[in-house]
């Protein structure tokens, strides 16, 4: 029986490059999102993961199958916002994208996971858990997710189930795109906060994915992978060593702005 893996948020960019890196890893690929693409390494499951009702009738199809042997937890969403500007509803609805799916798909493939004594469960998360600005509720969605899955490494891993998170740092997506178009001042502030001076592509975050997934990361679990160059998170505290955020009690405020506008979208 060959293993599969299912993917959220599979029609585009990092994953469909997943579902390609997988396929050619040997996996039997899954993809779910809204609309399906017009062409996937795999089968695809249109499904809104933003219903309840629909994700746990996904779920329940994926259960039943009893050769998932793997998920990746891709499916996000994410607004810019400052701190006193997130709106609770807004904040709940992005908490609830970023998580709920991830719990009830990944339950519903832990009978099969434990019976074939192999699982693979990586979930995509975000530089921005480790302080950004602008990012309030995403961040705290991608930390939740985190935090969840080093729990489910803890408790998994007698089972030979591994779970880790791929944290990405600016990625060409269509959703970064909207937000930063070519040009863009947002453009401008990532590219002077990344050395390399380009974003990262698709396929070198599915290369990380891919990676987690294989035989040979069976002793890799409970970690967070950054999958980024020196990134914005890194030049701060190089900027100011004796924090891991922006210590502005003593400095000018007008400086501390500086940075945070240079690293922020």
């Amino acid at each position: 029986m060959s293993k599969s893996i299912v993917i959220t948020g599979a029609s585009k960019r990092i994953g469909r490059a997943s579902a390609d890196a997988l396929f050619e890893q040997g996996w039997s690929v899954i993809g779910v999102a809204r609309r399906s693409p017009r062409c996937f390494s795999g089968v695809f499951i249109e499904a809104d993961l933003a219903d309840e009702n629909q994700t746990q009738a996904v779920a329940k199809d994926l259960g039943a199958r009893g050769n998932m042997l793997g998920i990746v937890n891709n499916v996000g969403l994410a607004k810019q916002e400052t701190f006193d500007d997130v709106q609770p509803n807004v904040f709940t609805a992005i908490i609830d994208l970023n998580v709920r799916p991830a719990l009830q798909l990944t339950q519903a493939l832990l009978p099969g996971m434990r019976s074939a004594r192999f699982g693979r469960i990586i979930n995509v998360t975000s530089l921005v858990t480790r302080g950004f600005a602008f990012r309030s509720s995403y961040a705290a969605a991608k930390a939740a997710l985190e935090s969840l899955t080093r729990t489910i490494a803890v408790e998994l891993a007698a089972d030979g189930i591994t779970a880790n998170a791929i944290a990405q740092g600016p990625t060409e997506t269509e959703l970064f795109r909207a937000n930063n178009p070519p040009g863009s001042k947002g453009e401008a502030r990532y590219l002077r906060s990344v050395p390399m001076r380009r974003f990262a592509q698709p396929e070198e975050i599915a290369a990380a994915i891919a990676f987690l997934a294989g035989e040979k990361a069976a002793f890799i679990t409970g970690q967070t992978l950054f999958v980024m160059e020196v990134q914005a998170w890194a030049v701060s505290r190089t900027r100011y060593p004796r924090s891991g955020f922006l210590d502005c009690t003593s400095k000018p405020f007008s400086d501390c702005l500086q940075v945070v506008r240079s690293l922020n979208p």
